[in-house]
């Protein structure tokens, strides 16, 4: 089946592109006219209990649910029903989706910049967020665009989870952090951070009953230098538990953590070393630093650390003259004792020979999200999608609002669509609930 590729602001406007049949959209409407399906006799289906219907709409996918809410006004009023709600928490299956978005061109230093993030003076179109992301289901291989019309400018993407992105404000100082439900439009601001900062590192982790962020790295020591000294946690749950940005650990000496770039697993932080390569780990709760061998790490090129259900990853090309294995390009995986890599997959050679020839040592961006992986090539259109469990690659069509060598590339996030995310009504009551203080 051709693949779909709608276009989608959520939640109040939508539309959508349908394929036309290879016999004329007039003749396939009279065909179904003069033959229609006994099983969708609608003398059946208006007879069907409304709690199954409801139990069918919720199994559908964000895009197809929308559409279905332009049938009559019941359907429309599901997404603020409750009860369609919680049973949409219940039986709704997990899609592991992507979410990519513009790179911002950081013109200028954020230092020297008005602090007044939401003003509308001559530096806002710097200063400002892409307003658009594109949602990729690697299921059915079709981009959806999403609105972000809602959220203040001087805002960037930063981290994902559980149907959440996190927007950190651009300008150096303390942190505003947002949490967005992109495909509702909801957004929940946290307090600010209490620790000046530049571009720390940020890890979000979000369940049905718990929130906690953990921004770490790149404090602000004058307003010209900064260097990585303390992370710090908020964290707030169901049960009554609260910690707003306590300072609970502080970096260790000559962390050289990447700004920006280390990936979150598990309340661990990751990053690469270089020359040779290295991975440097720190789990923020034991305050405890320590560096991993990479595999085959004289022979990596443009090496890449990502995280997939749970696990860390890494995606490299081996590329080295005396080497006796061809180029290729691998993915490891790093093991429960945390110090050994085990190889999980390598790029058919044919492929390899196409992909090293498109990315032309332009380097790549790598996303992980369940059974998926993507690699963007930097400077093009082209990416190719992994499936680990078929054990299956391929390329994946280009987002159709991006404009190869105009737009910029596109970086990403795992990111699962949800309906509704209730845990964030927790931010909502953070000032009437008396809440225990909790300890880290």
């Amino acid at each position: 089946m051709e693949a779909f590729h709608p276009s989608l602001t959520f939640p109040f406007s939508y539309t959508f592109n349908t394929t036309t049949s290879a016999l004329g959209g007039g003749i396939a409407e009279n065909i179904a006219t003069s033959c229609p399906n006994p099983w969708m006799d609608a003398r059946i289906w208006c007879k069907l209990p409304h709690r199954l219907l409801d139990r069918v709409i919720a199994f559908l996918p964000p895009p197809a649910f929308f559409r279905a809410r332009c049938v009559c006004k019941r359907w429309y009023a599901l997404l603020f029903s409750d009860t369609f709600l919680q049973l949409y928490l219940e039986v709704s299956q997990r899609r592991h989706w992507f979410l990519f978005f513009k790179n911002k061109s950081l013109r200028g230093s954020y230092i020297y910049r008005n602090k007044n993030i939401g003003g509308s003076n001559g530096d806002s179109n710097t200063g400002g967020i892409n307003c658009d992301g594109y949602l990729f289901d690697p299921y059915e291989l079709s981009w959806y665009r999403l609105s972000f019309a809602l959220l203040p400018s001087g805002f960037s993407p930063t981290s994902s989870s559980g149907g959440l992105i996190c927007w950190v404000s651009d300008e150096a100082g303390p942190k505003t952090l947002i949490l967005c439900n992109p495909i509702v439009g909801s957004m929940s601001p946290l307090p600010p951070t209490l620790r000046p900062r530049l571009l720390p590192s940020i890890g979000l982790s979000v369940n049905p009953t718990s929130i906690d962020v953990t921004v770490a790295g790149d404090d602000l020591i004058s307003p010209y230098a900064v260097k990585n000294l303390t992370a710090e946690s908020f964290h707030i749950d169901a049960g009554g538990f609260f910690s707003l940005w306590g300072i609970n650990s502080s970096l260790p000496k000559l962390c050289n953590f990447e700004s920006g770039q280390m990936v979150n697993v598990r309340g661990r932080f990751y990053c690469m070393n270089y020359g040779p390569y290295s991975v440097l780990a720190y789990d923020v709760a034991a305050n405890n630093c320590w560096t991993i061998e990479a595999p085959m790490r004289r022979a990596l090129r443009s090496p890449t650390l990502m995280e997939s259900s749970g696990k860390l990853l890494l995606v490299s090309a081996v590329e080295k003259s005396k080497l006796n294995v061809p180029k290729s390009l691998r993915i490891w995986g790093l093991q429960a004792c945390g110090t050994t890599w085990v190889e999980m997959e390598r790029m058919p050679q044919q492929l390899y020979v196409q992909f090293d020839d498109l990315e032309n040592g332009n380097g790549y961006r790598c996303v992980g999200h369940g059974e998926f992986i993507t690699i963007m090539i930097l400077g093009s259109d082209k990416a190719l999608l992994f499936d680990m469990s078929r054990k299956r690659w391929q390329w994946i069509p280009p987002c159709p609002y991006v404009h190869a060598g105009v737009d910029g590339d596109l970086h990403g996030f795992a990111y699962e669509p949800r309906l509704a995310t209730p845990v964030t009504g927790l931010l909502d009551q953070l000032t009437t609930i008396p809440f225990q203080a909790f300890s880290a």
